[in-house]
């Protein structure tokens, strides 16, 4: 009886070593191709390219334009660097620095062009199969700002794409 309980403990033990252990799959690829759900809603394409360089940063562009003639936003160029701070290669959390360039409609029904900085924070997760789901939110300063003119530009999105 006492050598059962020893092996039933011991089998117990091993399984919750097991179940410990970090899960350190490392995931193929450097690039990713991703699509702004939540925009594309909305009225506004958006499309992204990441390059990975490595576990802990990654630089890319997004690229936007309206679908719809109601939004004031017309098209825009984001460039972005981000840092990755998690256990999974390039995902879990992140910062963003990031540069806007885009056009905007403003109140005289005129389209004037802007540029500004900003910041964004957000979260990537990753499946098995190199599929992606991000989510991130943040804001811009238009240094640009003319007559009617926003001063920020946002930076948000549900995004979804693959790695290769």
């Amino acid at each position: 009886m006492k050598c059962f309980v020893f092996l039933f403990l011991l089998l117990i033990s091993q399984g919750f070593c097991l179940q410990a252990q970090e899960d350190t799959q490392d995931y193929p690829g450097d690039n990713e191709l991703k699509i702004n759900a939540a925009y594309l809603l909305g009225g506004f394409g958006e499309i992204t390219y990441e390059r990975i360089l490595g576990d802990e940063s990654a630089f890319g562009i997004s690229l936007g334009f309206a679908l719809d003639n109601s939004i004031d936003y017309r098209f825009g160029v984001i460039p972005f660097y981000r840092l990755y701070f998690g256990n999974k290669r390039a995902s879990v959390f992140f910062v963003e620095g990031n540069a806007g360039f885009f056009s905007e409609r403003t109140f005289e029904s005129d389209t004037e062009f802007g540029a500004g900085l900003g910041l964004a924070v957000g979260s990537k997760f990753i499946t098995k199969r190199n599929w992606i789901a991000e989510v991130f939110f943040g804001l811009g300063r238009n240094f640009s700002s003319g007559d009617g003119q926003s001063d920020v530009y946002p930076r948000l999105g549900i995004l979804i794409g693959k790695r290769y």
